[in-house]
């Protein structure tokens, strides 16, 4: 059973310019620690020196990947690019890994991607028709031959990057790496964050969230507009909005839910703030007569805390999340009959013994989980548990850099939230309403396709989403 079934995002980019030498490998090392809880599949750092590029990327976790030997083997460099996987297209495996480099006739490019392209699949077909051979499944690929391919034409990189732009649907922050510059895109709709800052010695930074420039020193300037380029050199940073404007904007609003770290702000909207707000907002819609609320670790600890604030019920510390089990947790044989998800996390008994407990998380995709987690609660002396969800219930799925999974896996497809509570065990379910979701960061732009089936652009004709389907049966 995998205990973070949770939906994950597709990864984290990170990039780097300074006005000399750096140890630019440790400064990405640092800044990809702090994105980590986008992607734990993969990483990778590719550093430039002098226009010599010295990469390395696998799969695992930054700690595992970059070593201090690792580390201390690549060059000082002016620039460099790395990026935390978790996919959603293609397998899990090092070619996969980012960032991809690519050597083409002009020079070479180093590229970084956030997001998934609603038109891959054509793009990649029209691609392979003219000759192309792909090295991976991913979606960058196709993103870097489409510029490698612009750029045979174009009088710059960013003027190669604003013509692919043309031709990409769907999301895609990117940061991108030339021998003498580094450029940072945000998809015109803007369903994925990026930002960038400054550090006191004149060191740029973009990263997909804020939390990572403080990570490494850098003030946070600004926030990326949708359909902007910015293109980072020697003459400073010049800012390109011809894309801008096309669409209208759409950041995914599950960043605000669960994927960013709630340290960071997007948009100029805490996610902090925002998860606190789906709290009071699920007291007020999905009010219960109980004496404590707690939150599942770490996901619905912020919104149980505003679940409180709005209810006067008193907020506890119901469970504990054991951090030191990461992805290279070995499971036992199955003869061992031991239960992964109490491994994972333990009830505090003293807190929920005899009480009436509202348990906050913050979505449920197939509800297996959950059921466990109301069945350890049970087994702790709870004596009522009313879930709340601080976000709506997932009817669809996802095609901008989510696994949200096809419709026949999603638990709300099938159930009413009164049948999904008698399926977990709980004695009351609630949802946050979708009409809400504009309270949580006080605007109307934001993508909520997994929740409506809204989408913002036209879907792939193969509409099925089956990453996860041969492990449908223990997940989430």
């Amino acid at each position: 059973m995998n205990v973070d079934s949770k939906p994950h995002e597709e990864c984290g980019v990170f990039g780097v310019i300074a006005p000399g030498p750096i140890d630019a490998a440790s400064f990405c090392y640092y800044g990809l620690y702090a994105l980590q809880h986008r992607g734990q599949e993969g990483c990778g750092i590719t550093v430039n020196c002098k226009g010599m590029f010295v990469s390395h990327k696998d799969t695992g976790l930054v700690s595992e990947v970059f070593n201090a030997e690792r580390l201390s083997g690549f060059p000082q460099g002016e620039m460099a690019v790395a990026h935390v996987r978790y996919g959603t297209t293609g397998e899990r495996s090092r070619s996969n890994c980012q960032p991809i480099e690519v050597n083409h006739r002009k020079g070479k490019m180093a590229l970084a991607h956030n997001g998934n392209l609603s038109n891959a699949a054509y793009l990649r077909g029209e691609l392979e028709m003219s000759g192309a051979i792909f090295h991976t499944t991913s979606d960058t690929e196709t993103i870097a031959y489409i510029v490698t391919k612009e750029r045979l034409t174009a009088q710059s990189t960013e003027d190669a990057l604003s013509a692919a732009m043309n031709k990409l649907e769907g999301a895609y922050s990117l940061v991108l790496m030339a021998p003498d510059k580094l450029i940072c895109a945000r998809d015109p709709w803007g369903f994925r964050p990026l930002c960038y800052g400054r550090t006191a010695d004149g060191i740029y930074v973009v990263a997909s969230e804020s939390c990572a420039l403080k990570t490494v020193g850098a003030e946070f300037e600004r926030d990326v507009d949708p359909g902007e380029i910015l293109v980072f050199s020697g003459d400073g940073v010049i800012s390109r909005k011809e894309h801008c404007g096309k669409r209208g904007k759409k950041l995914c609003i599950f960043e605000y839910i669960y994927f960013a770290r709630c340290d960071s702000r997007l948009d100029g909207v805490s996610v902090y703030v925002s998860r606190l707000r789906a709290g009071e907002i699920l007291a007020r819609t999905h009010p219960a007569e109980a004496d404590i609320v707690i939150g599942v670790p770490d996901s619905g600890l912020d919104a149980a805390l505003g679940y409180s604030h709005g209810s006067g019920i008193p907020y506890g510390i119901g469970m504990i999340k054991n951090n030191y089990i990461g992805r290279t947790f070995i499971s036992p044989g199955q003869t061992a009959r031991l239960d992964q998800l109490k491994i994972k996390l333990s009830v505090i008994e003293e807190s929920v013994k005899g009480k009436r407990v509202i348990l906050v998380d913050d979505s449920i995709v197939r509800g297996n989980t959950m059921g466990r987690i109301v069945g350890l609660l049970r087994e702790a002396g709870a004596k009522e548990v009313h879930i709340r969800i601080s976000s709506p219930p997932f009817l669809h799925p996802c095609y901008y850099g989510t696994d949200i999974d096809s419709e026949e896996h999603l638990i709300a497809c099938k159930h009413t939230p009164q049948e999904i509570a008698r399926i977990t065990g709980a004695d009351s379910l609630g949802y946050l309403p979708v009409s809400s979701l504009g309270e949580l960061i006080g605007n109307r732009e934001y993508c909520q396709a997994c929740f409506t089936g809204d989408y913002p652009t036209e879907v792939p004709s193969n509409d099925r989403k089956d990453k996860f389907e041969q492990n449908y049966s223990d997940n989430n």
